[in-house]
């Protein structure tokens, strides 16, 4: 059964809510023992985006001997195991099924504790890994997680209280970015080809809407921004001049992180007691993103080490170490009465008034 000081738990975390297949070792929520991702973006790069049910036969088919080889490099066994942490959701049902079927067995057959994590607020802790400071000292804190398929900002008082403060009302950012790369016949993944391409680009030669433009309105929109590119492109001449290309990503991806930006401010303006901007997620690898974060907000701002901004099992581990330590379950039974989810139910989350 787990030791008795929290600080010496060691929780392996399982992830395989989308298109990346990851186990992690993780000591006392921070020390990172060991951490591996199999990615399937070769898989799906040739549809243009991923497919639910290839994503989980290859889930089924990489999972178990992934684990293998964290414990063959880390020197560990099962035994060493205090507690398992796995998504729950959000995420592909389909995907998701085989990570939290593959750790309540391994939970039953070892009669250790098993925690369902909320893979979103887990890449939140994903930014903090391996940090050093005491956490006591960053709360209260807002946290935006925005990546492929999320854009969540939330007021976080302790590193288990979450209150959304603002989500997306259509297409998550990074989603948004690989729709219109793809638009634009770039390859999968979009984002950091879009990052690229900008890079070389005008952004004030070519017009964007201000989506979510009231301060007021604490939500994010992509839906329109995406209509619009692919309206600009369809009304431009062939082939597509290469100048033109690069003015036209550097105007959408400032605004698309623009709005980010916004709401953030608009955010620490009714939450004015909060000491630090925590990001998370895939688009937190933008270095664009991180400099415009830098030039307007007036709060420090914590981005994640690079190898944990995607999915991976690191994050979820650090999440179900606090979520263990905070309320470990009650018993045996309670560890495994609980199913995946592949959405949030938005109005049971979103904070009121």
């Amino acid at each position: 059964m787990p030791r008795t000081d929290p600080s010496n738990l060691l929780v392996l975390g399982v992830e395989s809510s989308c298109d990346e297949t990851a186990v992690a070792l993780v000591r006392g929520g921070r020390k990172v023992v060991g951490s591996l991702v199999a990615s399937q973006v070769d898989v799906h790069a040739k549809f243009g985006g991923v497919v639910p049910e290839i994503a989980a036969r290859e889930h089924l088919r990489i999972l178990r001997p992934l684990f293998d080889q964290l414990l063959e490099e880390t020197q560990h066994t099962v035994d060493d195991i205090d507690v398992i942490a796995v998504s729950q959701g959000p995420g592909l049902v389909g995907a998701l099924l085989v990570g939290a079927s593959f750790a309540k067995g391994l939970a039953c057959a070892s009669n250790r504790p098993l925690v369902p994590v909320d893979h979103v607020h887990a890449h939140i802790h994903g930014a903090l890994l391996g940090a050093e400071n005491d956490e006591v000292d960053i709360y209260p804190l807002l946290a935006l997680v925005v990546s492929g398929g999320h854009t969540n900002l939330y007021y976080m008082k302790s590193p288990v209280h979450f209150e959304l403060l603002a989500h997306t009302l259509d297409d998550a950012c990074g989603e948004c970015f690989d729709k219109v790369a793809k638009i634009m016949g770039l390859p999968y993944p979009g984002g950091p080809h879009i990052e690229r391409l900008a890079r070389g680009g005008r952004p004030e030669k070519v017009t964007m809407p201000r989506m979510v433009e009231r301060k007021a309105q604490m939500a994010f929109s992509y839906s329109g921004l995406k209509t619009h590119m692919a309206q600009l492109l369809q009304k431009s001449p062939k082939p597509l001049d290469g100048e033109f290309v690069a003015d036209a990503c550097a105007a959408f991806q400032r605004e698309a992180l623009g709005q980010i930006v916004r709401k953030l401010e608009s955010a620490y303006t009714s939450r004015p007691d909060a000491k630090k901007i925590l990001v998370a997620g895939g688009v937190a690898a933008n270095q664009y993103f991180k400099e415009l974060v830098g030039r307007h907000l007036r709060l420090p701002v914590v981005f994640p080490p690079l190898a944990y901004c995607s999915d991976n099992a690191a994050m979820i581990a650090a999440c179900g170490w606090h979520q263990y330590v905070s309320a470990p379950p009650a018993s045996e039974k309670d560890c495994h009465l609980w199913d995946v989810y592949s959405r949030y139910k938005f109005e049971d989350y979103l904070c009121k008034g």
